[in-house]
């Protein structure tokens, strides 16, 4: 069946093509087109149109798009919403504002608080409590709960959450409440916090249905609209959308739970490098998704993405399981301004609209992709995807405030601009993968994004980094990725302070199978689900807990002494020291359900033996030095091709940088393997 993969990004809207062909990666067609803010869905529906109309597919023929969108994202950062209420427990109306008392930037003396998503008086108090182990301590007054409501509706309220306090343990008084708030008001939109995510945490649980509440319009809305465009120009398209834990899911339950795509941008290039990586079987990567706003990196170790509960949408917390991703705000259109006599670049970024200088859109700021063009690692010769030919006089143009403030030309400038987004990148890089107990050296760098094929070999250099990857669609490989997602649901049940036997961890761990599999029914028919298991462990007395993959045998057995010899052997290979004597507590039990979708692999590339590679050259600045450097065309390069470097390597949707001291070759699917020279 014909998959479609679709990626929105701040410039461009990335689509992936496979038609199922036995070649499977080799085969995959990209394609790019504008992105059209704030209607990214109009991107969507030109570049479909377009595929339409070139003949490379066709109206009435079964296909699977799978689509990767920030809709529910942009909702919750630009607080774009509908006006929502919240229900908790009685004496807890503080929750949003207390937090967790914490300062982001404690050594901050003017750091402020985030102000909640909702105000004080959208809080709405119910007489009812259930204790920690889940007794009923105070019945819920069910008139209450239906007059806090109609209070909230009076006031402007869209939608309602309701979040009570120990629900997660135990959610009778969150279903009585809904039962009588719907008996009495039908059309309001009840969000019930155990259902999102039931897992401990009062103000994290009431967070994320807050805002599974606030993002489910504006899902509804795009997923509405893109529905009314497939009934009508391709009726046989079924749409998955993209989930944070780097999974997909129906377009039903996005809409009904679109906090699962918050972060589902980034994650679908993640789990595209976990597949590949696969097949090169490169056993450690370092991901690096670098386009026009920003850069994101992650992490894979043994065909496993890392997840993380820490995740963030804005000002708010996100803990449910998402791809561990460490944004960081320097991309292709990252801006360039001097801060007094200091050279910034980035976090504002100039977008799709204007665009970098070079664009000829309209911009006048100074962006990294007008360095690019100033160092000679793009060139006006070649036009960027979609036909966009760059122009070096607006970049000089845009260039040469900064360049007079520095004391140097527009190039050497540009040289510092590129600098200055690196040691960015470094400065968020070594952190991240030095708490996840990794070297550098001991690493792969996969890169992609519009502008990851030609940053991300500098970044390689300054980080000791020995290996990189450029995947052969590296330009849309976030679509890439939502071809090879596969249908992904977590689930968790809480277990602090019940001191479970291994009986309870068995069934527990049993429960969450049973709806794993009922989840995975309803999202596609006849699929055989996998399992992982996880628990979440601390050392008694401990303030955090360690994310602990568990043997298939020692969950579904509930093997006490089998799990605490994984926490043990995880603590001691992320902190160097583990006391196997010591006690722990389990304090959830995780499950993850797989349902694998058919999906492109590596079966070898279609080449052209012996094909003599086109190349020319042009100027390119390295370490301060003009180069003469050679340009191939990537579609002409033959299988025994290799060279060292510095050259370029280009093909219509990416430009391929390989810095001095490295050296390239054509993989064996047809990607860029570039080597550290010894």
């Amino acid at each position: 069946m014909l998959r479609i993969g679709i990626d929105i990004g701040g410039t461009f809207t990335d689509f992936a093509i496979w038609r199922g062909e036995p070649a499977g990666y080799a085969d995959v067609e990209p394609m790019k087109t504008p992105s059209t803010p704030p209607d990214f869905a109009e991107g969507v529906k030109r570049g479909l149109l377009a595929l339409l109309d070139a003949g490379r597919i066709a109206r009435n023929e079964p296909m699977l798009i799978v689509h990767g969108t920030t809709v529910s994202t942009n909702a919750v950062i630009e607080r774009s919403g509908p006006p929502l209420a919240l229900l908790t427990t009685a004496g807890f109306r503080d929750i949003l504002g207390v937090a967790r008392l914490r300062l982001d930037r404690p050594t901050d003396l003017f750091a402020t608080r985030p102000a909640p998503l909702i105000p004080r008086h959208m809080v709405h108090e119910v007489e009812e409590r259930i204790l920690a182990d889940g007794s009923v301590d105070r019945p819920i007054n069910r008139e209450q709960a239906v007059e806090a409501a109609r209070a909230a509706q009076r006031a402007g309220a869209a939608a309602l959450a309701v979040c009570f306090l120990h629900a997660h343990r135990n959610p009778a008084h969150e279903l009585a409440a809904a039962e009588a708030i719907r008996a009495a008001l039908p059309e309001l939109d009840l969000v019930l916090s155990h259902e999102v995510w039931p897992q401990q945490g009062e103000y994290e649980r009431a967070s994320a249905a807050l805002l599974n509440a606030y993002a489910r319009r504006a899902m509804s809305g795009y997923i509405a609209e893109l529905d009314r465009f497939l009934a009508e120009h391709l009726p046989r398209a079924r749409l998955l959308v993209t989930k944070s834990n780097g999974g997909v899911m129906s377009a039903a339950e996005a809409t009904r739970m679109p906090i699962h795509t918050l972060l589902s941008g980034p994650a679908a290039g993640v789990t595209g490098s976990a597949v590949l990586g696969g097949m090169l079987e490169v056993p450690a990567l370092l991901t690096m998704d670098m386009g026009g706003t920003s850069t994101d990196i992650s992490m894979i170790r043994g065909n496993r993405v890392m997840s993380s509960h820490d995740g963030r949408v804005g000002d708010f917390p996100l803990m449910m399981p998402v791809t561990a991703i460490e944004a960081i705000g320097a991309g292709g259109g990252s801006i360039a301004w001097m801060d007094g006599p200091v050279l910034k670049v980035g976090p504002r970024s100039a977008g799709a609209r204007p665009g970098p200088a070079c664009y000829g859109a309209g911009g006048t700021q100074p962006t990294v992709s007008d360095a690019y063009l100033l160092c000679g690692f793009l060139s006006e010769d070649a036009p960027l995807a979609g036909g966009l030919r760059l122009r070096r006089d607006l970049a000089e143009a845009a260039m040469r405030p900064v360049a007079a403030a520095l004391g140097q030309d527009e190039t050497g400038a540009a040289e510092s601009c590129i600098a200055i987004a690196s040691a960015n990148m470094l400065a968020n890089a070594l952190p991240f993968i030095a708490r996840l107990g990794v070297e550098p050296s001991e690493l792969t760098l996969m890169i992609f994004g519009g502008a990851g094929a030609i940053h991300g070999p500098l970044l390689a250099e300054e980080m000791g980094i020995g290996r990189v990857v450029v995947p052969r669609v590296s330009a849309v490989f976030c679509a890439f990725g939502c071809l090879v997602s596969d249908l992904l649901h977590d689930a968790v049940q809480t277990v602090h302070g019940t001191a479970p036997d291994d009986a309870a961890i068995a069934a527990t761990f049993a429960r969450l199978r049973d709806d794993g599999r009922a989840w995975l029914a309803q999202q596609a028919a006849g699929l055989e689900p996998a399992f992982e298991y996880h628990a979440d462990i601390r050392y008694a007395g401990q303030s955090f807990d360690v994310d602990t993959l568990l043997p298939v045998t020692v969950a579904e057995a509930g093997d006490r002494a089998g799990i605490a010899a994984a926490f043990h052997a995880e603590h001691e290979r992320l902190y160097g020291h583990a006391h196997p004597g010591a006690e722990i507590e389990i304090i959830s039990l995780r499950l993850r359900v797989r349902g694998a979708l058919p999906s492109p692999g590596g079966t070898g590339a279609a080449r052209r033996p012996g094909t003599a590679p086109v190349s020319r050259s042009r100027p390119a600045r390295f370490n301060g030095a003009w180069h003469e450097t050679p340009v191939f065309d990537w579609a002409s390069l033959p299988d025994s091709w290799q060279a060292a470097g510095p050259l370029i390597v280009e093909q219509e949707t990416a430009t391929v940088l390989v810095p001095p001291g490295f050296a390239a070759q054509l993989g064996q699917f047809g990607d860029l393997i570039l080597e550290r020279r010894r």
